[in-house]
C-alpha cells in the first residue's frame, strides 16, 4: 500500500485502473473531464490493459459500456450534470438488463444559467432508474467505494449498475493524500468479472423487445426493487471484507458519528458530511447540545432499517439536501421522512435546504442552523417550518 496526493477524479481512475476495467468510454464535460483524462494516460503509457472508446455524447458513452458490459467484460464511464441527463434514457436500459458496471458522477448542478459549481441535483434526478447510488465524503471513499461498487453489483443478488458520486471541485479537483492499496490486494478482493448472461459470437439473441406479457414487465421492475434491497446485506458484507483486508470500514448504508447519546440529529450526504462533522463537535463542545450525524452513504438503496435504529429516540431530526424537487422538498428528506413515519417514529423531522447551485456552507452555518432549529423544538416541541431554505450568514 503506497499513499499518494490525488484528487478525487484521479482517486476514481486509479480505482477503476485497480479494479482491471477493460473498457471506457466517455464524453469529456466539467468538472469530470481529468477522470477520463487520467484512464486514458494509463492505457497510453501500458500502465492499463483496456480499451478507451471515443464517442461523440455521453448517451453514446453510456451505450458502449453498456454494450461491452453485456458482452462480459467490466466496463467503466464518467459524467456529470448536463451529461448525466443526455445519459438519462440509458441509465433505465442498462439497469432493466440487469447489467453490472460502474460510473463516478463529479455531482454538479443544473442550468440554466450556466454553472459548474456542486450540487447534489444531477444525481438525485436518477434515484428511480434501478441504479445503485453512493456519495463520497472524501478522496479515499471515492477510490474504496469505486473498488467495492464493482464487487456489490457483480454480485448475483444484485446483478444491476452503481453510480459513485463525488462533489464537484469539492473532491473532483482537490488534492487529499489516499492509500492505495496493492493491486494484489484488489485482485484477491475483487476477482474476474463473472456473468451468466453476455452477449457471444455465434449465439444470436435479441434484447428489449415489445414484452409479450405485461405482467411478466412488472415483474422485472419487482425484481429490480428486490435486488436494491437484497443490495443492502451485500453492501455490509463487501465493506466489511474491504475493512479487513484493508483497515477501512465505513458502515455499510449509513455511518453515524457521536449517536450513542444524540438526541438532536444532522443527516446529511456527501463532502458537506465534514462539515457537519465538525459543526456536531463544536455544537457539543461549546453549546452543550447532544448533537449526532447520520451519514447516508447510499440513497438507494435507502438505508430504512439503519435511519429506524438510529433516530427512533430522537428528540429532532435535520436533514441537509444539497438539492430539492421543485413543489415538494428534498430528496433526502422525502426519503427520510417517509420511512420513518410509516416505521412509527414520530420525532419532528425538518428539511434544510442548502448550497444549492454551488452557493458555499461552512460548518458555522450548519451550527447556525441547528441552533435556530433546535431552539424551536426545545421551546415548543416542533418546529415552526417544516421547510427552510437557508442561505448561511
Amino acid at each position: 500500500m503506497v499513499v499518494k496526493p490525488l484528487t478525487g477524479n484521479y482517486a476514481a481512475a486509479w480505482a477503476a485502473k485497480l479494479a482491471r476495467v477493460k473498457v471506457v468510454a466517455a464524453f469529456p464535460i466539467t468538472p469530470q473531464t481529468t477522470i477520463v483524462e487520467k484512464l486514458a494516460q494509463f492505457i497510453e503509457s501500458g500502465e492499463m490493459d483496456a480499451r478507451m472508446i471515443r464517442v461523440e455524447s455521453e448517451h453514446s458513452a453510456l451505450a458502449a459500456v453498456y454494450g461491452a458490459a453485456s458482452g462480459g467484460v467490466r466496463a467503466f464511464t464518467a459524467t456529470a450534470s448536463h451529461g448525466l441527463m443526455y445519459m438519462h434514457e440509458m441509465l433505465w436500459w442498462v439497469a432493466g438488463a440487469r447489467i453490472p458496471m460502474v460510473m463516478a458522477v463529479a455531482m454538479r448542478t443544473m442550468g440554466p444559467p450556466w454553472n459548474i459549481w456542486t450540487d447534489h441535483s444531477d444525481i438525485m434526478g436518477q434515484r428511480d432508474t434501478g441504479w445503485l447510488i453512493m456519495l463520497a465524503e472524501h478522496n479515499q471513499e471515492v477510490l474504496d467505494e469505486t473498488i467495492k461498487m464493482f464487487k456489490i453489483t457483480e454480485d448475483e443478488r444484485v446483478y444491476l449498475p452503481g453510480i459513485v458520486g463525488l462533489d464537484a471541485f469539492i473532491l473532483s479537483h482537490t488534492t487529499e493524500p489516499v492509500d492505495l492499496p496493492d493491486q494484489e490486494v484488489v485482485d484477491t478482493f475483487l476477482p474476474g468479472r463473472k456473468q451468466p448472461y453476455s452477449f457471444r459470437p455465434g449465439d444470436p439473441l435479441i434484447m428489449g423487445n415489445i414484452p409479450r406479457s405485461l405482467k411478466e414487465n412488472m415483474k422485472m421492475r419487482e425484481d429490480i426493487h428486490r435486488s436494491q434491497e437484497a443490495a443492502k446485506e451485500v453492501i455490509g458484507e463487501v465493506d466489511k471484507e474491504w475493512g479487513e483486508l484493508t483497515g477501512r470500514s465505513y458502515g455499510g448504508l449509513v455511518e453515524c458519528y457521536r449517536c450513542s447519546d444524540a438526541k438532536h440529529f444532522i443527516v446529511g450526504a456527501g463532502a458537506w458530511v465534514g462539515d457537519m462533522r465538525e459543526a456536531v463537535d463544536r455544537l457539543r463542545a461549546e453549546h452543550g447540545f447532544k448533537a449526532g450525524l447520520v451519514k447516508v452513504r447510499y440513497v438507494r438503496p435507502f438505508p430504512r432499517e439503519e435511519m429506524v435504529k438510529w433516530l427512533a429516540n430522537a428528540k429532532s431530526v435535520i436533514v441537509f439536501d444539497r438539492s430539492v424537487s421543485p413543489g415538494s422538498a428534498g430528496p433526502l428528506f422525502l426519503d427520510t421522512v417517509t420511512h420513518l413515519t410509516i416505521s412509527g417514529v414520530r420525532a419532528p423531522v425538518k428539511n434544510v435546504l442548502a448550497g444549492l447551485t454551488g452557493l458555499d456552507v461552512t460548518y458555522g452555518d450548519i451550527m447556525d442552523a441547528f441552533i435556530a432549529s433546535v431552539s424551536e423544538v426545545e421551546e415548543m416541541g416542533t418546529f415552526t417550518k417544516t421547510i427552510e431554505w437557508f442561505y448561511g450568514r
